[in-house]
């Protein structure tokens, strides 16, 4: 080697020593530098995780008021599904319409439904605020069309326009919460929301019977007008930040904006959502199953899923479901998650108090103190785990016990029959609240652990739209199995009864229709249409069980990083 080569050689590797001396280079650091940290010297440090650093949060009272109002709002929307039950006897009578009963409930549900997929893009593009203010007048104008409706077909516009508005307040009111708590205090203030919520559904038939008899049964929706201004005034007086995509929100003209919204997966997606539903009602009940109505409804409701499919799938993350959302594993096990979560809730709900008002012969108002039990530790675990998944940081423990606990529960309350002990009845809704409470809002917070902030608007609405389609979905298949079953029981334990007199009479007309020898009978087959409807509860909770393991180990906590001892 030649004397300048090798000077050349020597100032090499000096420059590189200097580049790894000073930090900058990829080379091996000189370990016996006294200035540079070691493993000894060094500790964990909390610090904010980098998707959340560059947001303001709402803190102290305005925080609570905020959570107060979304609550007050998800109560009123609960409320809104179930209220009407007890109310459709004396508006029937009233408006003699009894061939328009399936659409009080249809109309509400249909219209939800069909929009609540779309309200995800239109939160993302429009602001959180501004538009749940806007949901809630909507929601507000429908439920004064339909206290102050002269006629059935005005009440069913009214049912119709509160769909509409209700379809963006439960995942408006997630993803408030989401803009205005950061990620490890969102257990606590969604457990809440999501239990109080469940008043709504289960004292829903109780609070419109008293209004219903006492009062008037518009009240059962002037109610919401009160309840409703208050949280939009709670709101207004509010800061709520957004989580909008700064690239993707720039001003511009009005199809522009419209176009953001995927107007043509709307298209797509309403008549398949309405079609399928529609199945649901009408299948085995006004229609048989294999008639040529139904079975159209079903092609139809194929045929435009597969094209809203392949629409979806050309637009990409534009489309009103992004694709890249789909793809992630956490967010399709969580919407599979919560359609079963609620397809056990709402069984539960809705014949838990059937069992109490036709099986054990209590009044409507002495049944809803019947199943606070079940609704109390419901609401306690999920403040209690809420609490601790902001302080421990992973929720797939919580959901998994969930649907452990409640299969087992689910089971238990299975074994019902009319010589019940209180003791029984008692403790088994108190474990199947505990398993509820344990996993109730985890599949939202699974959602908005793993989502860019400017997407929660759209994973909140596939959420609520899981919620509304699974309990839909089991509550069909529960009225099916229960009818079946109901008239299988009578030919077994009373087969000299009117059948169809004791489906007419309902749960609290048992005995005015059949004779007193003949009602033990009939309890027992009552009895049994409710047992095959706890099994299907069971199933549900099963499914749960199963695909939340789909949504990840990961934590809510911020993240420690590694620093230096100062």
């Amino acid at each position: 080697m030649t004397a300048e080569e090798e000077k050349e050689c020597v100032d090499h590797v000096i420059a590189f020593k200097g580049t790894t001396d000073s930090g900058k280079g990829i080379g091996v650091s000189d370990s016996s530098d006294p200035k540079r940290p070691s493993e000894s010297n060094t500790k964990f440090a909390e610090a904010p995780e980098p998707t959340e650093t560059e947001y303001e949060y709402v803190t102290g009272v305005k925080l609570w008021l905020a959570a107060v109002a979304v609550t007050l709002v998800a109560f009123l929307v609960m409320l809104d599904l179930s209220i009407i039950v007890t109310a459709i006897p004396r508006i029937t009578t009233d408006f003699h319409s009894l061939g328009d009963v399936g659409w009080y409930g249809s109309a509400y549900i249909l219209s939800n439904c069909a929009l609540q997929p779309s309200t995800g893009k239109i939160y993302s593009n429009f602001g959180s605020k501004i538009t749940f203010i806007a949901f809630l007048s909507l929601f507000e104008f429908g439920s004064m069309i339909g206290g102050v409706a002269q006629s059935s077909s005005m009440f069913i516009v009214g049912r119709a326009i509160a769909g509409l508005g209700a379809s963006g307040l439960t995942n408006g009111s997630l993803t408030i919460i989401a803009a205005i708590a950061p990620m490890h205090k969102r257990p606590a203030l969604m457990g809440i929301i999501m239990a109080i919520g469940q008043f709504g559904i289960v004292g829903g038939p109780l609070i419109g019977g008293a209004l219903t008899q006492y009062v008037s049964w518009r009240w059962c929706f002037y109610i919401n007008l009160p309840i409703g201004a208050i949280s939009a005034i709670l709101l207004s007086l509010i800061h709520i930040p957004d989580r909008l995509d700064k690239d993707r929100t720039e001003k511009g003209t009005v199809l522009a904006t419209l176009s953001k919204l995927d107007i043509g997966g709307f298209v797509l997606f309403a008549p398949c959502a309405i079609m399928f539903l529609m199945t649901l009602e009408w299948g085995g009940t006004k229609y048989p199953w294999n008639s040529a109505i139904i079975i159209g409804l079903l092609c139809g409701a194929a045929g435009t899923f597969i094209s809203f499919v392949v629409w979806e799938y050309r637009l990409g993350d534009e489309a009103m479901i992004p694709y890249s959302m789909l793809q992630r594993r956490e967010v399709w096990s969580s919407c599979l998650v919560t359609g079963f979560f609620f397809g056990n809730l709402l069984t539960f709900s809705y014949y838990l108090p059937i069992y109490f008002q036709a099986v054990k012969g209590v009044n409507p108002a002495p049944s809803g103190l019947c199943i606070l039990p079940g609704i109390a530790s419901q609401i306690l675990m999920a403040v209690i785990s809420g609490v601790l998944v902001g302080k421990l940081g992973y929720y797939l423990p919580w959901i998994a016990a969930s649907g452990a606990i409640v299969s087992v529960a689910s089971g238990l309350v299975s074994t019902f029959t009319p010589r019940t002990t209180t003791a029984k009845w008692v403790s088994y809704q108190f474990l199947a609240g505990i398993g509820r409470g344990c996993g109730m809002a985890m599949p939202i917070v699974a959602i908005q652990n793993v989502v860019p902030p400017a997407q929660i608007p759209v994973g909140m609405s596939l959420v609520a739209f899981s919620q509304n389609f699974g309990g839909t979905l089991f509550l069909t298949f529960a009225q099916t199995i229960f009818s079946r079953s109901l008239i299988d029981g009578l030919k077994e334990f009373a087969p000299t009864v009117d059948a169809q007199a004791v489906i007419i009479a309902g749960a609290s007309a048992i005995k005015r229709v059949v004779k007193p020898d003949q009602v033990k009978g009939v309890l027992e087959a009552y009895n049994l249409g409710l047992n095959r409807n706890f099994y299907l509860a069971a199933g549900a909770s099963a499914g749960t069980f199963v695909f939340c393991w789909g949504m990840g180990w990961q934590s809510v906590k911020q993240k420690k990083v590694v620093t230096p001892e100062a």
